[in-house]
Formats: structure tokens, C-alpha cells, sequence
């Protein structure tokens, strides 16, 4: 599904250059969920965008569903992640002025999707995220974790193969957590979307079949998790 050789990100020039990421190579199967982990400022967010195409590489490849992402036009490096791709992000993205199915149907709205097929399938991705009820209301009528599952139907809307997902509980409380997890292995398990997910929670982790810890810009350990290993949570 994702693989990535020898990717290096560096920012700066000459005293000030830094090294986000060195030499990271790292495969993703289809279906497979990764859950990417490390200390503060050791590169996780930076590879999620690298992968994603979100921002540029210094050097390496990145290769999605056979794409070199990195080697598309800009024009069409979006384009693809609109088409293709998911994100959830701590900080939810909502546009505060519109309802939670207009937040759900704009990205369908805006790659040409006719209004009225855009608000079915919003409405039913809201269903799949039980927020039926929800789907009128705006962002400032919302509890945190049904801001969260808004940015996650968001995220289904378009029928993904990967959803890419940064400190996605990172605000939630443990029972919300629990929720969204739930929705997540639900979507990975019976759509088989694919998931790379940056997390400090090691109970996050747990959820995914590898762990991928890095620091200082390079993958220093991998682990395969109960569930990668088929045994029960």
C-alpha cells in the first residue's frame, strides 16, 4: 500500500540545518494499521507529512498505491489526497459558520461532486460516526469528541484507502478516546482503510499492528502488537 526508501527531510542551510528525518524506510500494507511513536520533536509529524505529500522530501521516494507522490505535480499531489487519502488532526479543522454535514460534504463539494450527491453521502458518513443527530448542528454546539468524529466522517467521506491520523485522542478524554479508537479499528477492519497514526499514548499504540518508534529523525526500533500478532485486545 505506502512505501517509503531511504527519506530524508532537511530544513535550513549551512549552522542552522536540521535533519527531521534521515534515511527513514518503512512499508505499510494494505489494511494495516501503524501507530508512529517518539519523543517530542524527533520527526513523527514531519514523516506523516512527507508520506501523506503534504510537504516536500530533500531526498528518497514515497510511493502510494504504486504513485510516486513526490514526483507529481503539485496540482496533482493534492488532487490525489483529496481523492485518495484521509486526516484527522488534533485540532479538529472545523469551519466554525458551517453544520457539521457541511463541514463533512465540503471536500466533495470542492473536487466537483454535484450538491446533492455530496449531502447523501455526508449524511450517511455522519451515520456510520453516530452523529445522525449531530448533523445540523455547528461546531460550537459540539462536545470535543463529536468534533473529532466529524473531522473522521470528514475523512470516510470520500472513500479512502489511508487515513492519516496526528495526536488524533491527543485532546479527548479517555472514554471519547475509547470511542473513536472503536470507530477507527471498525473502519480499518470492515473497509479495510489502511492507518498511520502519530500518538504519544502508548494505549493509542496498542491498537495498531506495529509500533514504530523514532528519534532524532530515524526509525530506532519496530514492534509488532498483540493484534498484529492475531491474538485478541
Amino acid at each position: 500500500m505506502i512505501e517509503v526508501q531511504k527519506l530524508w527531510k532537511v530544513y535550513g542551510k549551512g549552522e542552522t540545518q536540521v535533519e527531521a528525518l534521515r534515511e527513514v524506510s518503512l512499508t505499510v500494507a494494505p489494511g494495516e494499521m501503524i501507530a508512529v511513536m517518539g519523543p517530542s520533536g524527533c520527526g513523527k509529524t514531519t514523516l506523516l507529512n512527507c508520506m501523506s505529500g503534504i510537504d516536500t522530501v530533500t531526498a528518497g521516494t514515497v510511493r502510494i498505491e504504486g504513485h510516486d507522490v513526490q514526483a507529481m505535480r503539485e496540482v496533482q499531489r493534492d488532487r490525489y489526497r483529496a481523492e485518495r487519502m484521509g486526516f484527522v488532526f488534533q485540532t479538529y479543522n472545523l469551519i466554525p459558520v458551517l453544520s457539521a454535514v457541511e463541514n463533512v460534504e465540503l471536500p466533495l463539494l470542492t473536487q466537483g461532486v454535484p450538491a446533492s450527491t455530496a449531502r447523501k453521502r455526508a449524511e450517511e458518513a455522519l451515520t456510520r460516526v453516530g452523529l445522525q443527530e449531530r448533523e445540523h448542528h455547528r461546531p460550537s454546539e459540539l462536545s470535543g469528541g463529536q468534533h473529532q468524529r466529524v473531522a473522521l466522517a470528514r475523512a470516510i467521506v470520500n472513500g479512502p484507502k489511508v487515513i492519516w491520523a496526528d495526536e488524533p485522542t491527543g485532546a479527548l478524554d479517555r472514554v471519547t478516546t475509547e470511542l473513536v479508537l472503536d470507530l477507527f479499528d471498525h473502519l480499518n477492519r470492515v473497509d479495510g482503510i489502511s492507518f498511520v497514526i502519530v500518538t504519544h499514548n502508548p494505549e493509542v499504540a496498542e491498537r495498531a499492528h506495529r509500533v514504530i518508534y523514532i528519534d532524532s529523525g530515524q526509525i530506532v526500533q519496530e514492534r509488532v502488537t498483540k493484534r498484529g500478532k492475531g491474538e485478541p485486545r
